[in-house]
């Protein structure tokens, strides 16, 4: 039997799939704001993405901190590449910038939710 490491898991994992949120919780039932947050802008923009669960694995939990040597959860993938966590993202939605990620790479999402949120978070 071989045991893949925390690094060869996750290095599977952002390959495997287009988008993907390391968070506390699940895309369901998230366990802490942060995660709520972005989860919550992915769901809202239509996204299909991966959600994988940080405190149901300590050695997933410090592996992806290590893997990206970015040190808190939650953390964005796209097509494999660290975008970045919850106030990055946060700040892309409202610039526009994710909506360009996603179209970039061509990941379908609704641009009318993304314009939806950028209104509410105006002035």
């Amino acid at each position: 039997m071989t045991t893949t490491t925390a690094e060869e898991q996750i290095r599977a994992t952002v390959t495997a799939n287009d988008v993907v949120l390391f968070m506390k919780g699940t895309k369901m039932m998230p366990q802490c704001g942060f995660s709520s947050r972005v989860a919550g802008v992915l769901n809202f923009m239509g996204i299909e993405y991966q959600d994988v669960n940080v405190l149901a694995d300590a050695a997933i939990r410090q592996g992806i901190k290590d893997y990206s040597d970015w040190p808190t959860i939650p953390q964005l993938y796209v097509k494999g590449e660290f975008v970045g966590g919850c106030d990055i993202i946060t700040e892309m939605v409202l610039s526009g910038e994710l909506d360009t990620l996603f179209e970039t790479n061509a990941i379908p999402f609704d641009k009318a939710a993304a314009e939806k949120i950028r209104e509410a978070n105006a002035g």
